[in-house]
């Protein structure tokens, strides 16, 4: 371990309580619940964001377009900002402009200011999100680590497959008459009580050596991933006219140069955006590789099961959000047996789950085909477990097993590269599958008819994430 970096037990004392050594967990874990909830809270509140602020429907896609593209082109960049500069003062730092964001959109009186707003709030999570990964990585060791990771991973669950559920809740209870905008502003709390506490409970930790950004790197890789999901983004709503595939090609030149510059960096001393050493480490390629598969399959598997419960079966925001519980349920359930599974059965164990989803999506195929279009949606929940039950075996270990075997040093660049990775998944996916879903629309089927047809690409995907696991080393295990 670096000797810029603290251990728990360091920052408190060697005589610290077990119990405190904890304290840190649940503060960097409550900035990852409101960055993670906030990418899917926003589809609930559209239909009354777009009417209140007199919206057209290309601005009110922008509310969470820009969300993601600024936070999926910036985490390479924050996370080594926090290798370089302090993970926790970066943290704080995000944390901080997250709540000042938040409540930009919470008041935004305009649909452009709104827009604004998203992105600056997608900025701050840039800034904050690949920390917690390398706080958690530097911060616990052992069998500690795998239950902080295994916290970390129920987070990003609870706060994706709750999302739509928290999002209904505060709809129908409108507090003080904010409607769509509690959903932005019941962040401020929440993150003014996460800032008071950080300084107390979270120990500082740097890679250390050069400090010095490397900014034609962040440049680059910023160009890199923009250029890739914004044509994601946008290209299905404009019939991916020529400029998408230019945008994708020009992405392709851009990341090779980027590759190159970062070789060229490391071997003239100094200190690369991306050290190059990472990708020296099979568990890391094979890993990440696996998380941009696993994560097509996730975002867009969310997005198609809320338009057939919202659109194809009439549900209410609040009446969808209890069926996504079903889903939760499962997740939870093996998320925290996880461990368990991969210390017995090893890559084996993420294998099973990413089957036992495929299994899943097939038999949710086929309740959607009986209960017709006036069933009741009771014949959903026991697939949404399974599903959720598979979600968890793949999604905790897979994290763990990725950053494995990244130095102290490196784990804020690893954790950036890790949740740019699931960033370019879930628009990869959400682009893919809404080819599937919206053209199914178009070729004159109903909502249930199309969500069907996605399940069965979903299905297949989830079969591949199951082969490509196989590339994993074959001894390992997420416990170190």
């Amino acid at each position: 371990m670096s000797a810029t970096t603290e251990t728990i037990d360091a920052f408190y004392g060697a005589r610290a309580a077990s119990l405190r050594k904890w304290a840190a967990l649940p503060v960097v874990l409550a900035g990852t619940f409101m960055v993670v909830l906030d990418f899917f809270i926003v589809n609930v509140a559209m239909p009354t964001m777009q009417s209140d602020l007199g919206a057209g429907a290309n601005a009110i896609q922008w509310v969470v377009a820009g969300y993601g593209l600024a936070f999926a082109a910036g985490l390479i960049t924050g996370g080594r900002l926090g290798d370089q500069l302090g993970r926790r003062r970066m943290f704080t730092i995000g944390l901080a402009l997250f709540v000042l964001t938040s409540a930009a959109c919470g008041v935004a009186p305009t649909a452009g200011l709104l827009v604004a707003a998203r992105v600056a709030q997608g900025a701050a999570s840039a800034l904050l999100m690949p920390q917690v990964l390398a706080i958690l990585g530097v911060a616990y060791t052992g069998p500690d680590r795998m239950k902080a990771l295994m916290a970390y991973t129920m987070t990003l669950g609870i706060a994706a497959v709750g999302g739509q559920l928290i999002g209904g809740v505060l709809i129908e209870l409108d507090p003080a008459g904010l409607d769509w905008r509690a959903c932005f502003l019941v962040n401020v709390p929440v993150g003014l009580i996460a800032l008071a506490l950080v300084g107390r409970t979270v120990p500082e930790s740097r890679a250390g050596g050069d400090t010095r950004l490397d900014l034609i790197g962040a440049d680059l890789v910023s160009v890199g991933l923009v250029a890739i999901l914004l044509p994601l983004i946008e290209g299905r709503d404009h019939g991916w006219p020529l400029w998408t595939w230019a945008s994708f090609a020009g992405a392709g030149v851009v990341l090779v140069a980027f590759g190159f510059y970062q070789r060229r960096v490391a071997r003239s001393g100094g200190s690369p955006l991306v050290p190059p050493e990472l990708f020296s480490e099979r568990a890391f390629t094979a890993g990440m590789a696996t998380v941009v598969l696993f994560f097509v399959t996730v975002a867009s598997f969310f997005l198609v099961l809320a338009l057939e419960l919202q659109e194809g079966r009439g549900l209410d925001p609040l009446e969808s959000g209890l069926v996504f519980g079903f889903e939760g349920l499962g997740f939870f359930l093996t998320t925290l047996t996880s461990a368990k599974f991969v210390a017995r059965l090893g890559r084996q164990a993420l294998a099973l789950g990413a089957l036992l989803r495929a299994v899943a999506l097939v038999a949710l195929y086929f309740a959607v085909a009986h209960i017709g279009a006036h069933g009741s949606v009771a014949w959903l929940m026991g697939p949404l477990v399974l599903d959720g039950a598979g979600l968890g075996l793949v999604m905790g270990p897979i994290i763990a097993i990725v950053l494995a075997g990244v130095a102290p040093r490196n784990a804020g660049a690893a954790s950036g590269v890790l949740a740019s990775a699931q960033q370019i998944g879930n628009a990869l996916g959400v682009a893919v599958i809404g080819v599937v879903f919206f053209g199914a629309l178009q070729g004159g089927h109903a909502v249930p008819e199309a969500f069907r047809t996605s399940l069965l690409w979903l299905a297949a995907g989830s079969v591949a994430v199951a082969a490509l696991i196989q590339a994993l080393p074959r001894g390992e295990r997420a416990a170190g």
